[in-house]
């Protein structure tokens, strides 16, 4: 009887049925066949809403629509361009440096891609960047920001981590730190794949200009203070994380409504609902999901996962290479919300079991769900960039190479180097 339920809830999901439905088909089914009071889902629902920290995710998603609607993006190219222009590989650089500033703010759904892409790629290809380079660049970068604070997929693993009670403290505020050095050096390394990349085709760069870069200042005045809300007020204990979001969405809403006027008052009502429409369906799934997480608790799934792995992975090492392995696959089939939704509770028992610190486990999850976004042959990102550009999607697959092999470096040593993600917060 299980297995033909199991069989049926494979079946729907395959023709496309809400994930929410059968998270909660699956949990119910195994509550009442473990003769558990279903109430436990409604229970669920109820704990999750009552989680204060979950102030955050509509706040900052809000802010984000709103810049992702905004000249933000135009604005942050101009700025980056006036400081960095100069250096070798200068407008690569900018590009990595504005997609990461981007992404952090408006999440990873693909709107940097589109939101960037019509301006870097032209401007890339223009200052004599090759084609099959400028759109590898723009795609990869679409997912850049990911570890960078106020990241939503970041604030979604310290939520669900906090209420898995693994006895160890996994605060958001951690996760926000523990990401910045590995953020840091995935751009690094990128920047300097993009130097070696064009050293037989050097690009012509902009000399500084002291002018050029006051008003580039003044022109992004009021966007400049808005990681000082998130960084300088968290760290320093000023504000709470829910706090600190409240506060960057009515600057954002402000800035762009009052003060560069870019948005229309009529326009508000619309933006509102298409972000609301995205943290409802998180919530919906986190809800149901937890609920899910209680049953495989209770039927100690994790405890059987690792004993599994016990017998097979004796070692650490080899058992972060496997979940590398795994979690680049996984990227690359969902998207990183219902990823980490579905997968962490499964994942962070076991990873406990064989020593692995939970927030530098949350950094490892992200930094592989940051590469399996343009990992062929489904990552969301490639077939954006696709469309966006209007290129055959094997061109993008061979352009975004590179740029995923340097990535991979990079994750290889977040992962065995704990200490880059760790340092800041101990």
């Amino acid at each position: 009887m299980i297995v033909l339920l199991i069989a049926i809830l494979i079946l729907f999901a395959l023709l496309g049925a809400p994930l929410f439905s059968i998270i909660i088909a699956a949990a119910m089914t195994g509550f009442y066949f473990g003769d558990i009071d279903l109430s436990v889902m409604a229970i669920e629902l109820y704990r999750i809403a009552d989680t204060p920290i979950l102030l955050a995710l509509p706040m900052f998603t809000f802010a984000g629509y709103m810049l992702g609607e905004s000249n933000t993006s135009k604005r942050l190219v101009r700025l980056t361009q006036a400081f960095f222009g100069w250096m070798p590989g200068g407008l690569a650089i900018v590009a990595f440096i504005v997609c990461a500033l981007f992404t952090a703010f408006t999440g990873a759904s693909g709107v940097t891609i589109v939101a960037m892409g019509a301006l870097l790629y032209p401007a890339l290809k223009e200052a004599g960047y090759k084609d099959n380079f400028s759109l590898g660049l723009v795609t990869t970068s679409g997912s850049l920001g990911l570890l960078l604070p106020p990241s939503l997929p970041l604030i979604l693993y310290g939520v669900i981590a906090q209420q898995m009670s693994s006895g160890q403290e996994i605060s958001i505020e951690k996760l926000f730190i523990a990401g910045i050095l590995p953020a840091i050096l995935m751009i690094l390394l990128l920047s300097l794949w993009s130097i070696w990349a064009n050293r037989k085709a050097p690009v012509p760069l902009t000399s500084f200009s002291l002018k050029k870069a006051l008003s580039a200042v003044r022109e992004s005045i009021w966007e400049i203070p808005l990681p000082i809300f998130v960084f300088t007020g968290i760290y320093s204990g000023f504000f709470a994380v829910s706090e600190a979001a409240a506060v960057t969405a009515m600057y954002v809403l402000i800035v762009e409504i009052f003060i560069y006027k870019e948005i229309r008052l009529s326009r508000l009502t619309a933006i509102v609902r298409d972000s609301m429409v995205m943290v409802g369906g998180i919530l919906l799934i986190l809800g149901v999901s937890l609920g899910f997480t209680n049953y495989l608790i209770d039927a100690e799934v994790p405890m059987k996962l690792f004993d599994l792995c016990q017998t097979y992975v004796t070692s650490k090492l080899v058992f972060l290479i496997l979940l590398n392995i795994f979690l680049l696959i996984l990227g690359a089939m969902l998207d990183i919300f219902s990823a980490i939704i579905i997968m962490v509770p499964l994942m962070l028992p076991v990873a406990l079991e064989y020593g692995v610190d939970p927030v530098h486990l949350g950094i490892i999850f992200l930094a592989n769900m940051q590469i399996g976004y343009f990992t062929p042959p489904v990552g969301m990102n490639l077939f954006i960039a696709g469309y966006r550009f209007n290129k055959p999607i094997m061109d993008i697959y061979k352009a975004t190479i590179p740029f995923m092999l340097v990535l991979l470096l990079a994750v290889l040593i977040i992962t065995y180097w704990p200490w880059l993600s760790l340092v800041l917060i101990s």
